[in-house]
């Protein structure tokens, strides 16, 4: 366990939308510490989504992201022998880190040319409330609903 809390470090905003969560996002996307390379894809991704739906591409991304971060997880937890699978609440930047790991790894698995290709196609699917990503959070909602009996076990 933790004597104390780990400082939390300041995300400097990107150039382009001057917003934290933008450069949160980058760095999950980056390669082999390829930021710029990062940073390259994630804006010809929004370039494209912009293309092809005519909204704003920024706030479409956002939504995409709140369409894609889980509510609730399931912890296991053995108790007794049994290992019970305990629904638990996730803490906001829990959530958002959740959500954009999700929405980059299943973007990664899409079929396409190019990473900005299949991240756009990701983004645009997840803010309709389609896509692997969306289906991920509904499949973690779905478990951690089928496990409320064991609700009580919690930390």
């Amino acid at each position: 366990m933790r004597k104390r809390k780990p400082k939390l470090r300041m995300i400097i905003p990107d150039p382009r939308y001057n917003d934290p969560m933008v450069t949160q996002f980058v760095n999950n996307l980056m390669w082999e510490g390829k930021k710029s390379t990062a940073l390259t894809v994630f804006y010809d991704a929004l370039d494209m989504v912009a293309g092809r739906t005519n909204q704003d591409e920024h706030a479409l991304w956002k939504k995409a992201l709140s369409n894609v971060m889980p509510q609730v997880e399931v912890r296991s937890r053995r108790i007794g022998g049994a290992t019970f699978q305990i629904p638990t609440e996730i803490r906001a930047k829990r959530k958002v880190s959740i959500g954009m790991k999700w929405l980059i790894k299943y973007s990664r698995q899409r079929s396409g040319k190019g990473m900005a290709e299949r991240l756009a196609s990701e983004i645009i699917a997840a803010s309709k409330g389609e896509g692997s990503a969306v289906k991920k959070k509904e499949d973690t909602h779905r478990m951690a609903e089928s496990n409320r009996a064991f609700a009580h076990f919690k930390v």
